[in-house]
C-alpha cells in the first residue's frame, strides 16, 4: 500500500475583522495565527473598553436625531454628543465626540446608517475629518 501524503491543514480564510469596540476595521497579524476565529478586538486597548452605557446612549441619540431629521436628512456626530453629555458647557460633550464616531461606526457595521462626506458615502474605518450621519 503507497504511503499517504498528510492532508494540508486547513487555513481559516484571512478576512478584515470589524472591532466590537471601536468598529473600525482590523487585519489579520501573524500573532494571530492560532486563534483568528475568535479575535473580536483590534488592541488591548479596545479589549478594556468594551462599550458601556454611555456607548449605547450615543448610538440611541444618533438613530433617534436621524429619525427627526428623516431619510434624506444627515447629522453631524456632535449633535449626538451634545445631546448625551449636555449643551451647556463645551468640555461636557467635547470628550464624547471620538465615542460618538466609534458609535456611528458599530451602527454602520450593522448595516443601519452610513457614513458620508462631501454627500458620498466613505468607510468607516479610514474617515478622517468632518463626517456626517444618515440613515440607510
Amino acid at each position: 500500500m503507497p504511503d499517504r501524503k498528510p492532508k494540508r491543514e486547513r487555513e481559516t480564510p484571512h478576512k478584515d475583522k470589524i472591532c466590537k469596540t471601536c468598529g473600525r476595521a482590523f487585519e489579520w497579524r501573524k500573532k494571530w495565527e492560532k486563534d483568528w476565529d475568535v479575535v473580536k478586538y483590534c488592541s488591548d486597548a479596545c479589549r478594556g473598553n468594551k462599550p458601556g452605557e454611555a456607548d449605547t446612549a450615543l448610538e440611541t441619540a444618533i438613530l433617534e436625531l436621524l429619525a427627526e431629521r428623516g431619510r434624506d436628512k444627515t447629522i453631524c456626530p456632535s449633535e449626538a454628543a451634545k445631546l448625551v453629555g449636555g449643551k451647556d458647557e463645551r468640555r461636557d460633550w467635547e470628550g464624547l465626540m471620538e465615542p460618538a464616531r466609534a458609535a456611528a461606526r458599530r451602527l454602520v457595521a450593522q448595516g443601519r446608517i452610513v457614513i458620508t462626506q462631501g454627500g458620498k458615502v466613505v468607510d468607516p474605518s479610514t474617515a478622517k475629518g468632518a463626517i456626517r450621519l444618515k440613515l440607510r
